[in-house]
């Protein structure tokens, strides 16, 4: 197992760190809007290829960090359900979803993105608008992106078993809505008083 943790955190240290870099792209992709913008009102003149920087930059940042976001918990769920079972449910609903649900499909993702990648790429695609950009890139970024969420995929899988068979603790311990707020009151309220 102690193999098996250490690829794990290995996984996360990686995915950490892409998915801290790529927010900024986000800043990047609002200042080719802004400069689009201004050149375009100003100068009254633009270009496809700029539109279409801004959606690879952010298609960038969320594909590159859904693996990222994967570790962090965040993803999407019903909390509401999710939270009338205890931990240890919860746990097994995690590993039964990653192994049935997520890894099946981001693996298939993969498997069918090679090779619309590859075919993109030595056909030198481009944009069908007037003035845009090569397209590979773009679709490259989708398999990166599902090939993070696959290793982050494994990642989690391993930890859940060994959260489960009592190696490590919970990295990531479920707080419903209303006890979040209500820690977040008590933290103000000692913020306050400070």
């Amino acid at each position: 197992m102690a193999g098996l943790l250490a690829l794990s955190r290995t996984i996360d240290r990686m995915n950490e760190f892409i998915g801290k870099s790529v927010s900024w792209l986000i800043l990047l992709a609002i200042l080719v809007s802004a400069a689009n913008a201004v050149i375009r009102k100003v100068f009254d003149t633009s270009s496809n290829a700029w539109l279409e920087l801004q959606w690879y930059l952010f298609g960038a940042a969320f594909m590159l960090a859904a693996a990222y976001t994967l570790k962090q918990n965040e993803h999407i769920r019903i909390d509401i359900v999710y939270g009338l079972f205890s931990r240890r449910a919860q746990h097994w609903i995690d590993l039964f979803g990653h192994v049935f649900f997520l890894m099946p499909f981001v693996t298939l993702m993969v498997f069918y993105f090679v090779p619309y990648v590859s075919l993109s790429f030595h056909s030198g695609e481009m944009s069908t608008n007037a003035g845009g950009l090569i397209v590979w890139p773009a679709k490259a970024i989708l398999l990166v992106g599902f090939f993070l969420l696959a290793l982050q995929g494994i990642s989690e899988i391993i930890k859940k078993i060994a959260i489960m068979r009592g190696v490590i603790e919970d990295p990531n311990p479920f707080i419903s809505v209303h006890e979040q707020a209500e820690l977040e009151a008590k933290a103000l309220a000692e913020e306050v008083r400070s």
